[in-house]
């Protein structure tokens, strides 16, 4: 029995150093669908999504070094096949997106662990259509948090509003999404941070949240670091 419980008191050591626990939580007045993309060779997690009532969280555990994205899908009907799709956020593969990556407009967080040390940061660059930010919970408290708490859908610019069915405002998108012009996408002869700069549109989601990223060459300081942490997802 001896034997038996060092090596369980081994067993747990070794999991708490080589993986790291997600935990996403909605505090949303309504159910939400999050979606996970794995980044190239990483592990899916929950074969990429799940449905989370208000108030609801779930724990997720990732491998140290797993990198991915996290966002929040609406409006979603599945049938019990996991069949469907989403108002917003859809990555076309129903319920479970196991690697599909989601339609435009969406807020991201995104993460890459142990490289050598937590790379996190919640994005805007292709729109918004939740609150999502991230909170590490790391031992030192000293690992900042970052995100979006605002609804920017409340007064999203007029020419990058989409609209549901019944006509209510469900997301807003990024000027790139919206024009698809190099000039807001920081292509062609715009793919240099000397010629792309910020435009009224990406400035109102910066003024709004300021520690995420807006557009292609925003804030370098919208990447933050932290080591050794698990962390909040949270939605709304």
């Amino acid at each position: 029995m001896a034997f038996l419980h060092v090596f369980l008191l081994l067993l747990l050591s070794s999991f708490s150093v080589d993986a790291v626990v997600f935990t996403l939580q909605n505090r949303c007045n309504k159910t939400i669908w999050p979606a996970i993309q794995a980044f190239a060779g990483q592990p899916q997690l929950m074969q990429g999504g799940l449905e989370l009532n208000p108030s609801q969280s779930r724990n997720l555990t990732a491998p140290k070094g797993w990198s991915g994205r996290f966002w929040g899908r609406t409006g979603c009907t599945f049938n019990v096949y996991g069949e469907g799709t989403c108002t917003t956020g859809d990555c076309g593969n129903g319920l479970y997106c196991n690697g599909a990556s989601g339609e435009p407009p969406a807020s991201v967080a995104e993460l890459t662990l142990d490289s050598p040390v937590d790379f996190y940061d919640v994005s805007l660059l292709d729109g918004f259509n939740m609150p999502i930010s991230i909170f590490p919970s790391d031992d030192s408290g000293v690992c900042p948090s970052v995100g979006c708490e605002t609804d920017l859908n409340l007064r999203c610019p007029t020419n990058l509003i989409v609209r549901g069915d019944r006509g209510e405002i469900v997301a807003c998108k990024s000027a790139c999404t919206a024009f698809q012009m190099p000039e807001y996408c920081c292509t062609g002869q715009f793919q240099n941070p000397n010629r792309c700069k910020p435009t009224k549109y990406s400035q109102y989601f910066k003024r709004a949240c300021p520690s995420t990223y807006t557009y292609a060459f925003d804030d370098p300081l919208s990447t933050v670091t932290c080591r050794d942490s698990d962390y909040l997802i949270m939605f709304c």
